[in-house]
């Protein structure tokens, strides 16, 4: 089944275009690489599929959910079925990592105080963070925030987990051990991961299928060398 379907979709950023023409076909707990060098349209290209850029020219799905007539009130239903995760974690600072947790369930309208503290048991466990539920942000490293906010994006059961530089804050150690966490979300939950990153070490210790954006396109790459620095 896809999860992201793209054909013929143009990206612009308000009126500059960013991306031409682009085809994309990504199944459920498939893993892919989006790449390219910086302004190449990365972020453009995800902020398109969760909605945070409209779909103005070609055809596009994502989970099911037409981009192409997709209104700022269905917004909220597509997020709610996929898990995004940023460089730069976006945990609230006022509030325990359980708090963090808490908001976004509720916020997506859980009401079950039994099925909410359930679940948020079972995501922290699931990246190996359950014994940290108590702390605030600023009292875990990176790399535990970072397992953190990847627990904030498992909660809603995602089909599809959109991740921008999520170890450009991290050293190589721990950006490994979060890159083993992704491989394994794929493929354990068949929750496809849609992953840019800049980092082709990586992708070396990690080998997957890669999107490279460069000269305004998309292609389908099994090789770094062209686009390293």
């Amino acid at each position: 089944m896809n999860v992201i379907e793209l054909k013929d979709a143009f990206v612009y950023q308000k009126n500059f275009l960013v991306l031409n023409s682009v085809n994309i076909e990504i199944n459920e707990g498939e893993f892919y690489y989006l790449i390219g060098k910086t302004g190449s349209g990365k972020s453009s290209l995800l902020k398109i599929l969760y909605g945070d850029l409209p779909l103005q020219k070609g055809n596009g799905k994502v989970v099911g959910i037409d981009l192409t007539t997709l209104k700022d009130s269905e917004i909220p239903k597509l997020r709610r079925k996929l898990g995004i995760v940023f460089q730069d974690f976006q945990l609230l600072t006022d509030r325990t990592i359980e708090m963090n947790l808490k908001f976004v369930l509720k916020a997506t309208g859980w009401k079950d105080k039994y099925l909410i503290d359930e679940r948020i048991n079972e995501v922290l466990e699931s990246v190996g963070m359950e014994t940290k539920k108590h702390k605030m942000p600023h009292e875990l490293s990176g790399g535990e925030q970072q397992r953190a906010a990847i627990a904030r994006a498992l909660l809603n059961h995602p089909e599809l987990i959109l991740a921008d530089e999520p170890t450009g804050n991290l050293d190589p150690e721990t950006s490994n051990e979060i890159m083993q966490l992704f491989r394994s979300i794929a493929e354990k939950r068949k929750c496809a991961v849609l992953m840019a990153t800049h980092d082709y070490s990586l992708i070396k210790n990690f080998p997957g299928h890669m999107l490279v954006c460069d000269d305004s396109s998309v292609t389908l790459s099994n090789s770094l060398e062209l686009f390293e620095d």
